[in-house]
């Protein structure tokens, strides 16, 4: 696709893109292609009003000699954030009726199970996996999840773990009396119960440098992440996960991904869910 520049308040070159998302990428290692051109004025020229730019070139310099106050505010931007709840219910629908059942037997000795949602996103997916485990394990085991994304806004929001009311109307009565209650401080929103706030643990993390992780994860849940990286780095990025997963352990991808000929440490074992082989 070509890209075509047009008149707009900010004047934003295919130069000034290339530049943009060049830094994007040796940051994150997230492929920008260049149907994103749009995507990026739109969301960036939030960026250039408040900073009260002329253009975007003056953006890719301020950028440049303000990186380190200005980086953050950068990469939330151009980060796109798209979930909810129970997104995707058949790896949901496999946790609960193939991993769990397992895991109360594997780990009956510890009594413990670890999750880590990788690319969280505003917290509906690891809230959706908290869920599902305090529905499905006995109340004496030690549960934790790890959450982490590369926006520190919407991470933010997942700490809070309250949302708007039309997040949470496709999701069945007993579910929402369960586990969610009117928040208090918002008109027109909700807020999740502490007791799922309690097993998460949310961490800003960018996938392509140092993990401090060390512990062993019994799933891992990366939906809807490798799609933006390139062969080579998605290669590199299932090979480390399978070094953090226990045994025979699981990873869940997104609808539109796959390991095929990507890496051979994993098995395809239901729909865009795998398991670990040794």
């Amino acid at each position: 696709m070509a890209i075509v520049e047009k008149e707009r308040e900010f004047k934003f070159t295919a130069e000034d893109f290339n530049i943009l998302r060049k830094l994007s990428n040796d940051y994150s290692g997230i492929q920008v292609p260049d149907e994103r051109f749009d995507m990026f004025y739109s969301r960036l020229s939030k960026r250039v009003r408040k900073l009260g730019l002329s253009n975007f070139k003056e953006y890719c310099h301020y950028l440049r000699n303000n990186y380190e106050q200005e980086f953050t505010p950068f990469i939330n931007a151009i980060t796109t954030n798209l979930t909810s709840f129970f997104r995707e219910q058949h790896h949901f629908d496999y946790l609960r009726d193939v991993v769990i059942p397992e895991l109360l037997v594997r780990n009956a000795s510890t009594k413990q199970i670890r999750i880590w949602s990788a690319g969280c996103s505003t917290g509906e997916e690891p809230y959706s996996v908290a869920m599902t485990l305090l529905e499905n394990v006995p109340s004496d085991w030690n549960v934790k999840i790890l959450a982490t994304d590369l926006d520190t806004n919407v991470l933010q929001t997942a700490v809070d773990g309250v949302y708007t009311e039309d997040r949470i109307t496709d999701l069945p009565l007993n579910v929402l009396k369960r586990w969610f209650m009117k928040s208090k401080s918002s008109s027109g929103h909700v807020k999740v119960k502490a007791e799922l706030q309690e097993i998460i643990q949310f961490e800003q993390l960018n996938l392509i440098q140092e993990w401090a992780m060390k512990t062993p994860f019994d799933v891992i849940f990366c939906r809807n992440v490798l799609i933006y990286f390139d062969r080579e780095t998605k290669a590199a990025l299932a090979k480390r996960y399978a070094k953090l997963l226990a045994s025979k352990s699981w990873l869940f991808i997104g609808h539109s991904e796959s390991l095929n000929q990507i890496c051979n440490e994993f098995e395809l074992v239901a729909t865009t869910s795998y398991r670990k082989n040794t």
